[in-house]
């Protein structure tokens, strides 16, 4: 078992972040949980994890505020030790046929989906360069690779995440640092959940396998991008869509 390093999950207080925390506690890692408003939830997942006989701490920050996050890495290193494996996973949607959408919800989305993955990266890697080593998983989505119809803002946030992640893997490979992307497909969360059921059936039978996955899913493949069983693995996209991208 993999033990000893400090893992920093963002948007980690429930659903694919969560799920993230969870199998990187059981493997032996530190988590960090970050959250900006499910305090409840966020505290809940770290109590799980403390059951399990894991080891969870929780960290409130908007990703969204260079100040914020630099504070936050900081406070990290302080008390636990340099981040060497950081999941970047807070998102939102706001989503609208681009006839109607807003402009302010096109850069919210923006600056949390793709923005915040920059400044949540940049503050973390230069712990994992003097360590020289590291692991950095984005998720990004299906939506990024393929685009989705009402879904301009956070196809275009998930695409450049995409983008972003096989920069870094080029700017830090010869630094040890592994930096890899994972794009969900259909999962089964509270976001989507809210969905219309006409909308989550649309979708569905765009799905080879024919149904939604589960956060955990997005957890495994996750996880093996931050093991050492992937450490000759940067710069690639995982699909975890039940083949929708093929």
């Amino acid at each position: 078992m993999e033990t000893g390093k400090i893992a920093l999950v963002t948007g980690a207080g429930k659903g694919i972040g969560a799920a993230c925390a969870k199998k990187l506690a059981a493997m032996g890692h530190t988590v960090i949980i970050n959250y900006n408003g499910s305090k409840a939830a966020a505290e809940e997942t770290a109590a799980q994890i403390a059951s399990a006989g894991g080891k969870a701490y929780t960290m409130q920050c908007d990703v969204s505020d260079p100040e914020a996050v630099s504070a936050m890495v900081e406070t990290i290193q302080k008390e636990y030790g340099a981040v060497e494996i950081l999941v970047n996973n807070a998102g939102i949607t706001r989503d609208e046929l681009m006839l109607r959408m807003k402009p302010e919800d096109f850069d919210a989305v923006i600056r949390t989906n793709l923005t915040a993955v920059f400044y949540v990266m940049q503050a973390c890697i230069r712990g994992m360069i003097k360590k020289r080593k590291g692991k950095i998983v984005n998720i990004s989505s299906v939506s990024g690779v393929i685009g989705n119809a009402g879904q301009a803002n956070y196809s275009a946030a998930k695409a450049g995440v995409i983008g972003m992640t096989k920069t870094a893997a080029r700017e830090l490979a010869g630094r040890n640092i592994t930096v890899n992307a994972v794009a969900p497909g259909f999962i089964t969360t509270d976001m989507t959940n809210a969905l219309p059921d006409a909308a989550k059936e649309g979708i569905l039978s765009k799905v080879p396998m024919g149904r939604g996955g589960k956060p955990e899913d997005v957890a495994n493949a996750v996880a093996f991008l931050c093991s050492e069983e992937s450490d000759y693995i940067t710069g690639q996209v995982l699909c975890v869509d039940g083949g929708m991208a093929m």
